[in-house]
């Protein structure tokens, strides 16, 4: 690598959308899917509509919080609601996904699956007792990520929902068309918690290879055993460790489902962009 490329710093934490990200890809997604009304009263400005969706997610804070920079906030809100309504944020993932494999940033080789359980607030929608916090309520993510452990689909449900009946559905809920299973060979890898009939089905159906930890299997011992692949599950714990670093994520505090998954699909694109942004910066 030349000397200018590794001289070249990090991609800072993400505050506010990118130009590129705005200019290229969102701006014209909401053109088609949300463009202005030609009478009545005029929007707020969208891409600081944006910038204050992004940083409620992260910090988490009230929306009547919201600083005056972004707008007022119930228009900050309506506009998330609106673009919720309209599928913009899962129009915007597919995009950058599409973006990062035309870049050749998507291994579809290797994928994994988990699921995450979190605190909910305020109750909602899909909210369930918390095994593991007093039966408090508390909400599911349960995600599936390619082998680098980029965010391909997620599905919200209560905390008290197995992950492996969320299995199939988050396969299903890959926003971008995988390669077709015939033609291209794909491994998923799973935990322990998916070792029964409802999780080897669904892994089936979808065409994978399986590669599902059995219960009650020793952890492997590099001494006096031989080991046939790579590790390749612990991306998926690292991408929610990722999406832990949303405020508003790791805590649910809205009601409604549908919008405490666009924060995490609004998260996903950010993670995308910052792979897209290596892939071009650093090629």
């Amino acid at each position: 690598m030349s000397r200018s490329k590794r001289n070249i710093k990090v991609l800072e934490t993400i505050w506010e959308c990118p130009d590129d990200l705005w200019d290229n890809t969102i701006q014209p997604i909401l053109l088609a899917e949300d463009p202005p009304k030609a009478t009545g009263r005029s929007r707020i400005d969208q891409r600081r509509a944006l910038d204050g969706i992004i940083y409620t997610g992260r910090t988490g804070c009230q929306w009547d919080k919201l600083p005056e920079q972004f707008g007022d906030d119930s228009s900050v809100h309506r506009t998330l609601q609106r673009w919720v309504e309209r599928g913009v944020f899962l129009r915007v993932m597919a995009a950058v996904i599409e973006h990062c494999a035309d870049l050749g940033g998507v291994d579809w080789q290797w994928q994994s699956a988990d699921g995450a359980m979190g605190k909910a607030r305020l109750g909602g929608d899909l909210v369930g007792p918390n095994p593991t916090d007093r039966a408090k309520n508390g909400t599911k993510r349960s995600v599936i990520v390619e082998a680098d452990g980029g965010p391909l689909g997620c599905v919200v449900a209560g905390a008290n929902v197995h992950d492996t009946k969320l299995l199939r559905e988050t396969i299903e809920a890959i926003v971008v068309e995988r390669p077709d299973p015939d033609e291209f060979e794909q491994h998923l890898c799973l935990d322990k918690g998916y070792d029964n009939p409802t999780g080897r089905a669904a892994v089936k159906d979808a065409g994978y290879v399986p590669h599902i930890r059995k219960i009650g299997e020793e952890k492997f011992d590099p001494e006096t055993a031989e080991k046939k692949h790579p590790a390749r599950r612990f991306v998926v714990e690292r991408t929610i460790s990722w999406l832990n670093r949303w405020r508003g994520i790791l805590v649910r505090y809205a009601k409604k489902s549908k919008n405490y998954l666009a924060m995490i699909q609004l998260a996903y694109i950010l993670l995308w962009y910052r792979r897209s942004w290596r892939l071009t910066v650093l090629r």
